[in-house]
């Protein structure tokens, strides 16, 4: 008996290791996935005279290559800030995914989009309107939903999701007191909205006014009715959380990534120096592992960079380039990164080596191209 159980734990384990990662000698990543569909959903934000906003959905192979898998109609159209240099939606989080379930804004319409993923196709649930103008970004955090919305004053909705539908929170609309126009230039628009770990409050960064917002979350998903305001003289436009209570925030306008830990009031204290790229119009930032990558849109770049004993460092100022690129928005799929390239109308995924370095594996084209004010951006992986 006590063999047969040896045994059976030995086939256990051998049938755990085979859906996991494999590192080698040469310091790359080999990738055993098993018994699910990946998929990589690009949003090609179009607007109504190109047909309306669309998913385009690529399958994810096991060694990160990407294969064509289908596109989806929203239901609403595509927009664009003003002025965007690569970036229609000057924005990061515009396509999000969450277990099951895909988040897509359709800011030419005000309304976002609710989709149920089946692996590589895409049920579209619900169309409703945002509670504002122009939204560009979406967070989600333990059937909370809350929408950034980039025109005139600005303003956060909070949504509650329930039986795969979304329902407006009643004290859950914030004004952010920008004073923008309906359809804000890409300086003066938010960048982003977050929920952190500990579900305590609702973030948003602004470029021009230098700040990061910070509404408390009370019952039921409500907001505060005031922010708690920390200024960030670098331009704060994307961010992540490395632990439950401190995050990396990219400054536009330093082209600088910096930690900062998250007080019990809201407020952001800064731990240590910003930490330069050498690069240009650095704005997005995507966690794979221990590493975290900034896109720098106009070097066309991506920089690596690394926590280590509470501190951060650069590992790489380019630890990809694009050619022809113009890069935007990423997200990551097991062990791999996926860059969207505005200009060129393509996304490209690199496989992430145990020292962070970057290995190109695949390049998806024949996506919209930044033309004319407006082009594809959101993406999000399963």
């Amino acid at each position: 008996m006590r063999r047969k159980r040896i045994i059976a734990l030995a086939l256990a384990a051998a049938t755990m290791l085979a859906g996991t990662g494999r590192a080698t000698a040469d310091g790359k990543s080999h990738h055993r996935e098993t018994g699910r569909t990946h998929a990589v959903f690009v949003q090609t934000n179009k607007p109504r005279s190109a047909g309306g906003n669309t998913i385009r959905v690529f399958k994810r192979a096991d060694n990160g290559r990407l294969s064509a898998a289908g596109e989806f109609k929203t239901g609403g159209n595509g927009g664009a800030v003003a002025g965007a240099p690569t970036d229609a939606l000057a924005s990061q989080g515009s396509l999000v995914y969450d277990g099951r379930l895909l988040f897509a804004v359709n800011a030419g319409s005000n309304t976002i989009t609710l989709f149920r993923v089946h692996g590589t196709k895409l049920k579209r649930l619900q169309v409703t309107r945002s509670g504002g103008l122009l939204p560009v970004g979406v967070a989600v955090h333990h059937g909370l939903v809350y929408v950034l919305n980039a025109g005139g004053d600005g303003a956060v909705q909070g949504f509650r999701l329930e039986h795969d539908r979304l329902h407006r929170i009643a004290g859950a609309n914030r004004s952010l007191h920008l004073g923008n126009p309906a359809r804000p230039s890409f300086v003066l628009s938010p960048a982003q909205v977050g929920v952190d770990p500990l579900g305590r409050f609702v973030l948003v960064t602004t470029k021009t006014n230098n700040t990061v917002l910070a509404f408390r979350v009370g019952h039921g998903g409500r907001l505060a009715k005031r922010p708690v305001s920390t200024r960030d003289s670098n331009g704060p436009f994307a961010f992540t959380f490395d632990t439950q209570r401190t995050l990396l925030v990219v400054g536009v306008a330093t082209n600088t990534l910096t930690r900062h830990r998250l007080d019990r009031r809201g407020s952001l204290r800064q731990i240590g120096a910003p930490v330069p790229n050498g690069q240009q119009a650095s704005c997005w930032i995507q966690r794979v592992g221990n590493f975290y990558y900034v896109s720098n849109t106009a070097s066309s770049t991506v920089s690596s960079y690394r926590v280590k004993n509470g501190k951060l460092r650069l590992l790489n100022g380019r630890a990809a380039t694009i050619p022809g690129g113009g890069t935007i928005d990423m997200t990551a799929s097991g062990r791999f990164l996926y860059v969207q390239n505005a200009t060129a109308g393509n996304v490209q995924g690199y496989a992430v080596n145990d020292d962070g370095s970057l290995r190109l594996v695949t390049t998806a084209t024949g996506l919209p191209k930044f033309a004319n004010g407006i082009g594809m951006e959101g993406i999000a992986a399963s």
